[in-house]
């Protein structure tokens, strides 16, 4: 991995760890799903001009039916979930919940895909769902308004985000990533279109609701599959996946600095048991995985 590379990877976990703070700013004022039409409608936006640029825009409109299927599966269900999370947890916790999304797609590529499990990726399975467990322990109420709602919220948005990769690798193998993100996030916001004019507020949302919503479109979404789909072409898939351990630290640290939500041992407990067991489940830890790492890089 070059010097590049990991700027790249520490670039977009800063992102994608910073969503998770703009959101808590945007969606109290935006509501959930008008928040994520404008999200969607900006990267959709920012992403087509790079699409037509680059010639693709009739790869992506060949492949329609099943980009929309990801747009709804891996940005419109997850992002109006984790919308609707965080009117109720705090960012960094936020960010933790969706670092299980590695764990939640081994278990869709078993089930759908057939993938083998070996003994450590199911250990890996059982560890980070126990971090799960561990995370949740002191949050067990279902109460109107309680914490124990938005937690499930944010896990079906983690296993909603499970889907997508695997369907990706199913049926859209041969279309471009660019193609494919910039489709996804038309389709998006066309989905959620409707349901965001119903809901859209009364009251105007402030400047600052409107730079955090529209940050989400441009950095958080946008720039961020720029840098991840580069990533994944230099370095391979087995590597960029590293940014999922980075994700929580920044969640926490941007919501501690600028929101000052509190970091508390619990979180960094749960997080930590997590991560390791989506390291073993995901193949990045171990000594067979780095080999075949090794082995994919020296192909390159």
């Amino acid at each position: 991995m070059t010097r590049r590379d990991g700027s790249d990877l520490v670039l977009l976990a800063a992102l994608w760890g910073g969503s998770f703070l703009f959101m808590r700013m945007a969606v109290p004022e935006f509501g959930a799903l008008a928040m994520v039409e404008v999200r969607t409608l900006v990267a959709a936006v920012f992403l087509f001009a790079l699409l037509h640029r680059r010639g693709l825009a009739p790869e992506m409109m060949r492949a329609w039916r099943g980009i929309a299927f990801v747009g709804f599966v891996n940005s419109a269900i997850p992002f109006v979930l984790f919308a609707y999370a965080m009117l109720s947890i705090s960012a960094g916790f936020g960010s933790i919940l969706n670092a299980t999304s590695p764990l939640f797609g081994a278990v869709v590529a078993f089930a759908w895909l057939r993938e083998r499990l070996p003994a450590t990726r199911v250990a890996g399975l059982a560890i980070g769902f126990a971090g799960v467990a561990l995370l949740v322990l002191t949050k067990p109420s279902f109460a109107a308004g309680g914490e124990s709602w938005a937690i499930a919220l944010a896990l079906a948005a983690s296993l909603s985000y499970g889907i997508g990769p695997n369907y990706i690798k199913r049926n859209l193998g041969g279309v471009s990533a660019l193609s494919i993100a910039t489709g996804s996030q038309i389709a998006a916001s066309i989905f959620v279109l409707p349901l965001a004019l119903s809901a859209w507020p009364v009251q105007p949302p402030s400047l600052l609701a409107w730079a955090a919503a529209t940050a989400l479109g441009v950095a958080c979404t946008g720039v961020a599959y720029i840098l991840y789909f580069r990533l994944i072409a230099n370095v391979g898939p087995t590597r960029a996946i590293a940014v999922t351990f980075l994700i929580p630290a920044f969640g926490m640290l941007w919501g501690a600095l600028f929101l000052h939500e509190p970091v508390t041992l619990g979180m960094v407990a749960g997080c930590a048991v997590i991560l390791f067991g989506t390291a073993l489940a995901v193949g990045v830890v171990g000594r067979k995985a780095r080999a075949a790492a090794g082995r994919a890089e020296s192909s390159r």
